[in-house]
């Protein structure tokens, strides 16, 4: 097949099908790098991604506990400064079970916090329902769970392998000079995301480690859009070529 075949010579029903693909995914890394940026990048309670949103998402930042860091951080605007300076006075005040209704702290967290932080929210949090589970993360914050690593880890290998999958597919069929170059091209967005992913892990037992965090999603990116750029190129703008 891609013997007979180049990305500047195949039909246009297929053409169209390969843009169409590239579009939908590129969309979809355009929303995953926004969901980074409002998630793990306001982790230090500034928007944009940092070294230290890095090492306080996965080995948290342990000058506080979870709730008050998430509260000066990536859930400060999901709570009203009132709110907010009520929640951290009660942590600092011990997170003491009999005073948790007494001082309306359970009404704040289920105005708050019980849309998205609940069993039938689904969405995977802890469930703020139960009184155990805001106690933990009212404790000393030292990053992701292992369970939540364990959980995101393997969704992002399966599926971000299958999107680079059928984008390497695709470049696979351009026509570049440079053999090596496409190779490695194929093979970098595997290896950055075992380094991204592989890291997660280490940052959690060894802040220094965040770095490789940031060099592993860049190779990801870097990758992405050398392929999906020479593709759209030599499908649309590059004249035909015979083999």
């Amino acid at each position: 097949m891609f013997r007979d075949y180049n990305l500047t010579n195949i039909s246009l029903p297929l053409k169209v099908l390969f843009t169409s693909y590239l579009c939908v995914v590129a969309i979809g890394y355009i929303m995953a790098t926004a969901q980074i940026l409002l998630t793990h990048g306001m982790a230090d309670g500034k928007f944009g991604l940092s070294i230290d949103d890095i090492v306080y998402s996965y080995y948290g930042n342990r000058s506080g506990t979870l709730l008050e860091n998430k509260l000066d951080g990536s859930m400060k605007e999901n709570a009203s400064d009132a709110d907010r300076l009520a929640m951290i006075k009660w942590v600092h005040d011990g997170a003491k079970e009999s005073t948790f209704k007494s001082q309306g702290i359970d009404k704040i967290f289920e105005n708050n916090c019980l849309a998205c932080h609940s069993a039938e929210a689904g969405m995977g949090l802890p469930d703020f329902t139960q009184f155990e589970n805001i106690k933990a993360v009212a404790a000393g914050d030292t990053g992701a769970s292992f369970s939540s690593l364990t959980r995101v880890s393997h969704i992002h290998l399966f599926g971000i392998s299958f999107i680079f999958f059928f984008v390497g597919l695709i470049f696979v069929m351009a026509k570049m000079d440079s053999v090596i170059l496409k190779s490695v091209a194929v093979a970098m967005p595997f290896v950055s995301q075992l380094m991204d992913i592989s890291s997660w892990w280490l940052t959690k037992f060894d802040p220094m480690f965040a770095w490789v965090v940031i060099i592993g999603g860049t190779g990801m990116g870097l990758a992405f859009a050398l392929m999906w750029v020479v593709s759209m190129y030599e499908m649309w703008l590059m004249k035909p070529v015979d083999d």
